[in-house]
């Protein structure tokens, strides 16, 4: 029995994990959950799964239940917890995956933001402590699969991207996007601000930085290329030429189940599989960079190193949140971030405190330009 915890339990990527949770009763078990404002439905994830701790922004609101409230923090200690599910949005998530990789936990980590926002410091508490990173991230998670029994021979990493929404929307009509539209991706069913993400190719050079960290890739071995069907998850080129595809439906059960099971695959039919008795295409195209000013805009300054990874998380962050409460138009998103960075004071080789401050530092700013 492996004993878990699942931070963001009421999101999309928790619910799911859950889901796998009950289809192995005898092999699952849930220690604690952690949610946001969505109080009615971790009272009933506390209840089915006999949670003995929880945690959320609203405590009071789950009073009266058997479970112990605790911090994320807290719960990412607990002695008896084998894997911790960091399936929150944002920067929440970081602090907890330190917690936990000091705890020697593994960490099945959704979360894309911690990685980017501390790579540096989440690989040392890695090699530090003892905990693991298990990547629960599609494309990454694909990667890790094709790794697997390949150390050394990696030559190339090629993520895949379906483009969004607007991959082929006219760049000038970009500017009068609705949340509503930005929200309809054309193949996967994700939370509303890795969707946002999605549709401005920002998720993408998110999982370029997480790649180079996960897999120690130098910058220009890392390539995303446009594959709308998202059935190809990523590829890994050898020094061969060989090249690796992890291939499946557009649904995270399996990258969540295998993170679960590691290093074991375990049978699970609801689990959907790719069709075998219908004709369907896989296209392949270069990504244009100049057409997704959030990809082109994030790794020009990533590559910088520092904290200019946490200074672009944090600006994203507010920026698609304002675009998603209608307070600015779907083109201010990559303009808002590029003013931040331009006026953020970069720190090389950056401790914690120097994250934690540069990322406030990015939300008052970003929030600044919201409002203005």
């Amino acid at each position: 029995m492996k004993n878990i915890i699942v931070l963001g339990s009421t999101g999309s990527i928790g619910r799911q994990t859950l889901d796998i949770v009950r289809q192995f009763p005898n092999k699952l078990n849930v220690v604690g959950l952690s949610a946001g404002h969505n109080v009615d439905l971790l009272k009933e994830q506390i209840n089915e799964f006999c949670a003995s701790y929880y945690c959320s922004i609203e405590p009071n609101n789950c009073q009266g239940h058997a479970a112990q409230y605790c911090t994320l923090e807290q719960m990412s200690s607990i002695e008896s917890v084998d894997l911790v599910m960091v399936a929150t949005t944002g920067s929440v998530g970081l602090q907890p995956t330190l917690t936990a990789l000091k705890s020697k936990k593994q960490v099945a980590l959704s979360n894309k933001e911690p990685i980017v926002m501390a790579g540096n410091i989440i690989k040392e508490y890695e090699a530090m402590y003892g905990g693991v990173i298990l990547p629960v991230d599609s494309e990454p998670s694909a990667i890790w699969q094709c790794i697997r029994g390949e150390i050394g021979q990696v030559k190339k990493l090629i993520i895949t991207a379906s483009g969004g929404p607007f991959r082929n929307t006219p760049t000038n009509l970009l500017s009068s996007v609705t949340p509503e539209e930005a929200l309809k991706h054309p193949t996967w069913n994700m939370g509303k601000k890795i969707t946002i993400d999605s549709s401005t190719m920002m998720n993408k050079a998110f999982e370029v930085i997480e790649s180079k960290w996960l897999f120690d890739m130098d910058w220009d071995n890392i390539e995303v290329m446009i594959h709308p069907q998202s059935t190809v998850h990523s590829m890994v080129e050898f020094i061969d030429g060989s090249v690796k595809a992890q291939l499946g439906p557009p649904n995270m059960r399996l990258p969540i189940q295998y993170a679960l099971f590691y290093p074991d695959r375990i049978a699970n039919v609801n689990i959907p599989r790719l069709p075998t008795d219908t004709s369907y295409s896989l296209e392949f195209q270069p990504l244009d960079v100049d057409r997704y000013p959030c990809y082109k805009i994030a790794l020009q300054w990533a590559r910088l190193g520092g904290t200019y990874p946490t200074v672009i998380s944090a600006a994203d962050e507010v920026a698609v949140e304002a675009f998603l409460n209608k307070q600015i138009k779907y083109t201010r998103i990559p303009e808002i971030i590029n003013t931040v960075i331009s006026r953020h004071s970069n720190i090389d080789n950056p401790g914690l405190d120097d994250i934690l401050d540069s990322e406030i530092w990015a939300t008052t700013t970003a929030r600044t330009l919201v409002g203005n």
